[in-house]
């Protein structure tokens, strides 16, 4: 298998640090709102880079965290609690605000198959660990008090802009940071590990720490969350290429110097899903969530789908048109998969099955190409195997996928089943099921008695791949 590393800037083998085993941690969200289906999209892909590690037969354990404590980041182009916002605009207290949309998140990630990671920590429950770690840092010299606040000094470090080639003369990290004054810090690009002095004096959540009153910056909650529950070595850190600068140069910067060794292997990182007008965010536009796809009447599976078609390294654009086009394209999809499931039966072709998994491997092993696997699928479909192989082969590949294809084919099925036979008399349909019943036990004597009733009364029965075919005669 072979993955883009962030880091690096090109596709890499990728071998575990552990024999089978993977250590992976998510960025979560912050729950100040709902997820609108850009940052979704992240959590998409990343679910299934997670699937097919699990399908390839590694043992995975991915950790998230979810930040329930307002951290500063730039919002437009002034610094803003999101946390603080939202229980603002909402007539609550801070933690009503984490809890209701923590909830609305998870209720979202189950509509789109989206698992939810093995270990998920609120940041609130984290305090004391925040404390512990940005003590250390200060204890060996990497980070510094200055203003009220507690600094990482990234002087200390032989190199600080680790994803590329940032220019500190274009950096506005006291803005990004949403700290009043820069003349606190040593150095530019130094970031707060610690806040008891900022311009949102009216904080709701804050904790004791030797250094005062205050509450944790960001950065410092998923360096810590990550090594408490997966150790000194990371395998994959997951996140939107937004994450890249600062956050995830800033989660290296200090864990690594923690630790004192180099931390994660790998960087996978999810690009923006644009509108025509941009990069989507909560702040400009129509607020676009899985509710309201769900309102226009679209399955949310369907936007899943939609963002499968595209490569998790390239932008996506955004426009009901385009997902109407995914929409027509799914929907045509499993009903080429419907027929299939009214005879299932034959052994599996192994030559077959054999060639078309590795056709699904090699997409899904070529740096996630999602795009590919689905053209395998298509494949399937197309292959001179039977029904059972086929439907074989479509439940494993969805197992990554996550798109319920054989469930709906099967739904679709049932439901052209059903309308065809709407206007067909009660005591028909009756002797009809009497008679699938017989021809399941292979009393076929009582079958082709039930078949005449039948034609007695007034309609033909007939076994077609899709199903019983009743006609009127």
């Amino acid at each position: 298998m072979q993955l883009y590393n962030s880091l690096s800037h090109k596709k890499e083998d990728f071998i575990p640090r552990e024999a089978g085993k993977v250590s992976m941690y998510t960025c979560g969200p912050t729950v100040y709102h709902f997820a609108h289906i850009g940052n979704l999209r992240s959590y998409i892909m990343e679910d299934i880079l997670e699937k097919y590690l699990r399908f390839t037969g590694l043992d995975v354990k991915r950790v998230m965290n979810i930040t329930d404590v307002g951290h500063l980041t730039s919002d437009g182009d002034t610094g803003d609690d999101k946390m603080l916002k939202g229980a603002k605009r909402e007539h609550k207290t801070v933690m009503e605000i984490a809890k209701f949309y923590t909830d609305a998140f998870f209720s979202d990630c189950a509509k789109l198959n989206i698992k939810t990671p093995d270990v998920v920590v609120p940041a609130t429950t984290y305090v004391d660990e925040f404390i512990r770690v940005i003590s250390s840092l200060m204890d060996k010299g990497y980070a510094y008090e200055a203003g009220g606040n507690i600094y990482f000094d990234t002087s200390k470090l032989d190199k600080y802009y680790v994803f590329g080639d940032f220019k500190e003369e274009d950096l506005a990290v006291g803005v990004r940071e949403g700290v009043e004054e820069d003349s606190n810090k040593r150095n530019k690009a130094d970031f707060v590990l610690w806040f008891t002095k900022s311009k949102f004096d009216d904080q709701e959540l804050k904790w004791d720490s030797p250094w005062g009153v205050g509450y944790p910056g960001w950065h410092i909650e998923c360096s810590c969350i990550s090594m408490k529950n997966l150790g000194e070595y990371l395998d994959i850190h997951c996140g939107g290429i937004d994450n890249a600068f600062p956050h995830h140069t800033n989660e290296i910067a200090q864990s690594e110097a923690y630790l004192g060794h180099e931390w994660c292997n790998y960087w996978f990182h999810v690009h923006h899903l644009n509108t025509n007008d941009g990069k989507m965010s909560k702040s400009k536009g129509e607020f676009l969530t899985v509710s309201l796809l769900e309102e226009k009447g679209y399955d949310p599976i369907v936007y899943r789908f939609f963002c499968l078609q595209s490569h998790y390294r390239k932008s996506l654009v955004f426009s009901w048109e385009n997902l109407d086009n995914a929409k027509v394209t799914f929907d045509k999809l499993i009903a080429k998969i419907a027929p299939l499931t009214a005879d299932k039966s034959g052994d599996i072709d192994k030559a077959e099955y054999d060639r078309l998994m590795g056709a699904f491997n090699d997409a899904l092993g070529n740096d996630i190409n999602t795009a590919m696997g689905i053209t395998v699928i298509y494949d399937v479909l197309k292959s001179k195997a039977n029904n059972a192989t086929k439907l074989a082969l479509i439940g494993e590949f969805d197992k990554v996928m996550g798109l319920d294809l054989i469930k709906k084919a099967e739904e679709k099925a049932s439901s052209a089943n059903d309308n065809s036979n709407a206007d067909i008399p009660a005591e028909v349909m009756e002797l009809v099921e009497q008679r699938k019943a017989a021809r399941k036990e292979k009393n076929f004597a009582l079958a082709d008695e039930l078949r005449d009733k039948i034609a007695e009364l007034g309609y033909a029965i007939k076994e077609t791949r899709q199903g019983t075919e009743i006609t009127k005669l």
